[in-house]
């Protein structure tokens, strides 16, 4: 089956922070479903949670091999989302997309969160995980060089300012709850969605 270390590596520390958000949050919208290895293991782990994973069209089927294996009642099947094109029209408490922001071109990104506002309902959360820079800087050299990596591959990729994503979200009608520091160097930022109730 597909596989990344790397999703291996820091699914747990994700589930905590999805844990803390999900008392009244009960589906979920995956964006960049990738090897399915975290839809699969949070789906396993939320029984409660509908977990619907997405991917771009021409990285679906490798998403379908894991995803389907797994039989899960709470995973159905992956569908087709490109933030480029045609959105679903169904609402969803929560989108979490994780390693995707810092792959997409900056035209993507926007049209990441141009998508994600109208796709949450009243209260709802984006958790989005992956390496940010603060103020022009990269939280560590290792990030840097990953900077670089990244723009040897696609000139429009790399790992993307807090302030501007942060912004693209403001715009959304979505306001930033929280910023974790996570393992390897990477954020889990949250945000909830403009007047939202208050949290209990």
């Amino acid at each position: 089956m597909p596989f990344s270390q790397a999703c291996e590596n820091n699914k747990l520390p994700i589930l905590q922070v999805l844990r803390a958000h999900l008392q009244q949050h009960k589906t979920v919208l995956e964006i960049a479903g990738g090897t399915g290895q975290h839809a699969v293991y949070f789906a396993q782990s939320l029984p409660d949670l509908y977990w619907q994973s997405s991917d771009i069209p021409a990285n679906v089927d490798s998403l379908k091999i894991r995803i389907n294996h797994a039989k899960l009642e709470n995973l159905p099947e992956p569908k087709p989302l490109d933030v480029n094109g045609s959105w679903p029209e169904q609402c969803y408490d929560l989108v979490y997309s994780a390693n995707s922001l810092h792959i997409m071109s900056a035209d993507s990104v926007r049209n990441f969160f141009a998508g994600v506002g109208p796709r949450l309902n009243a209260g709802g959360l984006l958790i989005v995980y992956g390496p940010f820079k603060y103020k022009g800087e990269f939280t560590t050299e290792s990030n840097a060089r990953f900077d670089e990596w990244l723009k040897t591959r696609d000139p429009e990729s790399g790992v993307r300012d807090f302030e501007w994503v942060n912004e693209l979200a403001d715009h959304a009608g979505l306001d930033l709850l929280e910023d974790h520091a996570m393992p390897a160097n990477n954020q889990a930022l949250v945000w909830q969605t403009r007047n939202s109730p208050a949290r209990n």
